[in-house]
């Protein structure tokens, strides 16, 4: 079994995290870390779990009696306890954070998206879990990036549900507020896009245009639902067959030829993605789960492939009926 510690237990990634370990056939979670839950019981801060966990939060770390340390954590406090603590070099780490998403020869984080890095995530000791915005968009875009086809200006538009804010309360994540609402947040400047651009230079090194993102607060709970444009004079069907044969391989990455709705994806780790010509605009519609795939889900995605065992293992979860 895989011997698994959780720092930052008390969010909704987190919360999410512990219900797909405990439901995963390899894993035994040893300790969730959280200071301000200290010997509270999970199930009184995550009560969906009850009848299905009885470990209390602890602020003990004892790191050499687990085989992977997944961090819930706020921006900039994995990098806080890296600095400031000794983590065995043979442990292996998934940082759901963004604070070693990008690229540095400071640190030895790989960004772990598996649709591109699932190679080097097998491999790989310590992995950066990439943003929630950032997975939907990458994966709408990967395959043109591979083809060299990203030469315009992409535009993208997304909205996303209020879990996306996280666990604390805000003045626009209250019912009250959020609810039968909608606004515009961060346009042009939201933290995802630098992580996009990384991956995309990665397969399309002569990629230098503009994304132009406007993300979208909406008014429910869990889920991303983007379009993205982008200009393009091949052929429908030559783009569909393009995506398909990258998306070949992987096991929730689909390619749908009906339009595609929200629904289908929440409270699962797929990625559904609808392509349509307009003239010479290509319009790709994606969507996710931003506590799954966009988060928790890939988590263990990414941690599957790290411990080498079959990539959908204790991830095979199923949409609502209606």
């Amino acid at each position: 079994m895989i011997k698994v510690g959780i720092i930052g237990g008390a969010g909704y990634t987190a919360g999410e995290l512990i219900r797909l370990l405990l439901n995963h056939p390899e894993t035994e979670i040893q300790f969730i870390n959280s200071t301000s839950n200290a010997g509270n019981r999970i199930v009184d801060v995550h009560t969906g779990l009850y009848g299905e966990c009885d470990l209390r939060f602890t602020d003990q770390l004892p790191l050499d009696e687990i085989d992977v340390l997944f961090f819930c954590t706020a921006h900039g406090d994995t990098r806080k306890f890296m600095e400031s603590h000794h983590v065995p070099d043979t442990l292996k780490i998934i940082d759901l954070s963004m604070d070693y998403r990008m690229a540095s020869p400071e640190h030895d984080f790989l960004y772990g998206l598996p649709e591109l890095n699932r190679r080097a995530i097998c491999k790989a000791n310590r992995v950066a879990n990439p943003g929630c915005f950032a997975t939907c968009i990458q994966l709408g875009l990967l395959p043109l990036a591979k083809h060299l086809m990203l030469n315009d200006d992409v535009m993208v538009n997304a909205i996303t549900g209020s879990t996306g804010a996280g666990v604390k309360p805000g003045a626009t994540s209250h019912f009250s507020w959020r609810n039968n609402n909608m606004s515009v947040y961060k346009a042009f400047d939201h933290q995802h896009v630098p992580e996009v651009k990384q991956s995309l230079k990665q397969l399309q090194n002569s990629f230098d245009v503009d994304i132009d993102f406007i993300p979208y607060r909406g008014d429910f709970a869990r889920g991303i639902f983007a379009t993205l444009v982008v200009r393009t004079k091949v052929a429908l069907e030559e783009i569909v067959r393009l995506y398909e044969e990258y998306y070949e391989k992987d096991s929730f990455v689909h390619i749908v030829e009906k339009n595609i709705d929200l629904k289908q994806v929440v409270n699962t780790n797929k990625c559904l993605l609808h392509l349509e010509k307009h003239g010479d605009k290509l319009l790709i519609i994606a969507c996710i789960d931003n506590l799954l795939k966009g988060a928790s889900g890939q988590a263990v995605h990414n941690m599957n492939l790290m411990f080498n065992l079959e990539e959908t293992t204790g991830l095979k979860l199923k949409p609502s009926a209606f």
